[in-house]
């Protein structure tokens, strides 16, 4: 089991692209720790937690060190992956500095090109200041971390230089498809995304590139990771700042197809999967099923229902379609 964390939806960052600048209306609150330990003592052999935000670090210190403690003392194989702009140890580097450098903490980091990703409602992060982060992360911690690019209609054009950014580093991007929460309020047609990653193993830099790289890696395979891993209901949970609790980070930012923790977590019942029992998420439309792209387009529920709130599900079809001669040797 993996267990994503929103310990809190505040960011220090005015990004006008995502779901966690408009979601809710107060971000005071923090999930109390509590709950992370119940759901450890339900699922012990957890293998990683996933810290997001908002901006994980937006919470001190102290509370990532108690969870490390709280995982040591109880013999748990457990490390923690924080997702973060970076900002805050860029600002403040001998304050984050120990806990980065912990044996069981790795770190990730965003970024991409365009004027979506601000600092301040003013302030754009630009490549310059980009390097800079990761040039004293490189300097404190001893690596540079890689970077998730999310992909929206203003930037995804140039795509393919956030890998071409990710070759000069030597670290690898994830580009990763805009769904629909928050200010992206209409999902980001997987169809443009996938022609970036043909166009990033036609460059050859599927090697910076995680989602290309698992074209691939994976061929007949597909299925196995996010976004395209259809069983994600059994093996991965998330928990909300105000203690709710998803299958589903995306879902989990809608407050939609919850998991009942008492019953799952503190009363030690059977693993629940609420998307694997919505059967309006089964699939996009019948024709599916005999589909050789049915992993790639039906991989991922939130995707499925966002384009079928949307309405979009032909549209999202003929893209995928016009691509099927290409992605073909990746998916048979």
């Amino acid at each position: 089991m993996e267990l994503i964390v929103k310990p809190t939806e505040r960011c220090n960052f005015k990004c006008s692209f995502c779901s966690s600048t408009a979601l809710v209306d107060d971000r005071a609150t923090t999930l109390e720790l509590e709950r992370i330990y119940a759901f450890l003592r339900r699922f012990p052999q957890t293998s990683t937690i996933i810290l997001n935000g908002g901006d994980p670090l937006m919470m001190p210190p102290e509370y990532y060190w108690k969870i490390l403690a709280y995982i040591e003392r109880e013999g748990l194989p457990t490390t923690l992956s924080f997702t973060s702009n970076l900002w805050l140890f860029y600002l403040k580097p001998d304050v984050w500095t120990p806990l980065f450098r912990h044996e069981r903490v790795g770190v990730t980091t965003s970024f991409h090109y365009g004027d979506t990703r601000r600092i301040s409602h003013a302030e754009v992060f630009t490549e310059e200041k980009f390097w800079a982060v990761s040039d004293l992360f490189l300097e404190r911690v001893g690596y540079r971390p890689d970077f998730i690019s999310v992909i929206t209609p203003e930037n995804h054009a140039g795509a393919i230089e956030n890998v071409r950014l990710a070759r000069r580093m030597d670290v690898e991007c994830k580009l990763n498809y805009a769904v629909a929460s928050g200010l992206q309020s209409r999902s980001f047609l997987k169809g443009h995304v996938y022609r970036v990653y043909l166009d990033v193993i036609a460059e050859g830099l599927a090697e910076w590139e995680y989602n290309s790289k698992q074209l691939l890696a994976l061929r007949g395979r597909l299925g196995t990771t996010c976004p395209l891993s259809r069983d994600c209901d059994s093996n991965i949970r998330c928990l909300q700042p105000e203690g709710d609790y998803y299958s589903c980070g995306a879902f989990g930012d809608d407050k939609s197809h919850a998991v009942d923790f008492d019953a799952e977590v503190l009363r030690g019942g059977p693993v629940q999967t609420p998307l694997e029992a919505d059967e309006r998420l089964a699939f996009l439309k019948p024709e599916c099923l005999g589909c050789p792209l049915f992993a790639i387009c039906n991989g991922c529920k939130k995707t499925i229902s966002d384009l079928k709130a949307e309405g979009r599900v032909e549209e999202h079809c003929g893209l995928m379609q016009g691509l099927l001669p290409e992605l073909r040797p990746y998916v048979s």
